[in-house]
């Protein structure tokens, strides 16, 4: 077995420096970011590494485990060396989460050795930040008629995620989750408690979240963070689907009030939910990031 890798399960002390590598080598997918790999640890344990001035992150999905592609300025040639080395007596190396240069490197480094697929359900969504604050054109009529018939009702307000109001984001998410009793499911009740860690601590994470209000009541909430570059990744949105334009109000007033200084928003995939898929794709993504799963082959 070649040269140990340190591995350790990923901390809220390690966000500097993971946040730092992800700065130097922005990729705008939504897997590049530190509280996206933290939040979600519970339900796919993940660890990371530093060695040879990048970053690697591995992560266990059941039995399986994916290791991502080394990131930042260091020498990835010599990253990817000893990932292949330290796992050479497993019976297999997965990576996940890779963007087309990486798949060409990988080629170029190691011709043959991975078989090298396409992961359409993982393609990431990403617009520009104008047109989802504008809306403009004839495809985004319908959200624009939406977003019309909300403000109808002149007792509506936004704001910004903050220590005031993230307990009545909690209570929000509880209220969503009672609404689906009839049809909650285990990834349902995963995303749930991931949503409350999140907002119990947005703060230490570096997130910035999204508030609308209709009345008193908490109607639609929404987090994400920086993505180290031009990017900004939205990862979580709720909203109660029977408040007609709810969930477009959010998405555009997210994006009017707290990304103007990105030019591009990534909403993540759809994880092969059909539902999913439509939403995203009514708003005509700009950019569908198409990303690779890499095998070493037997």
């Amino acid at each position: 077995m070649g040269e140990i890798i340190q591995y350790h399960k990923i901390t809220l002390e390690d966000r500097a420096m993971m946040t730092k590598k992800y700065e130097e080598d922005p990729q705008r997918i939504c897997e590049h970011c530190f509280a996206n790999n933290y939040l979600w640890q519970n339900i796919y344990p993940a660890e990371v590494a530093e060695f040879d001035r990048c970053i690697s992150v591995r992560f266990w999905d059941g039995a399986d485990l994916y290791y991502d592609f080394p990131v930042g300025l260091g020498d990835k040639r010599r990253a990817m060396d000893r990932i292949i080395s330290w796992t050479d007596r497993q019976e297999t190396l997965r990576l996940y989460g890779l963007v087309q240069q990486e798949v060409d490197l990988i080629e170029q480094w190691y011709p043959g050795y991975f078989h090298i697929t396409e992961d359409r359900n993982y393609f990431d969504y990403i617009y520009e930040t104008k047109r989802l604050t504008t809306l403009s054109g004839k495809k985004l009529h319908g959200k624009r008629n939406h977003i019309h018939r909300f403000k109808e009702n002149p007792d509506w307000r936004y704001e910004s995620l903050s220590a005031h109001n993230w307990r009545a984001c909690m209570e929000m998410n509880r209220l969503w989750k009672r609404k689906r009793s009839d049809k909650w499911d285990d990834g349902m009740e995963e995303e749930f408690q991931v949503v409350n860690h999140a907002l119990q601590n947005f703060e230490a994470l570096g997130m910035v979240g999204g508030v609308l209000w209709l009345g008193d009541q908490i109607v639609a909430f929404t987090m994400g963070e920086p993505l180290g570059g031009d990017t900004f990744a939205v990862h979580f949105e709720k909203a109660f689907p029977e408040v007609q334009g709810a969930y477009p109000m959010i998405n555009q007033q997210f994006v009017e009030h707290e990304c103007q200084s990105y030019r591009y928003i990534n909403r993540e995939d759809d994880a092969g939910s059909e539902g999913l898929r439509r939403a995203k794709m009514s708003y005509g993504p700009d950019i569908l990031l198409k990303k690779y799963m890499a095998e070493r082959r037997k």
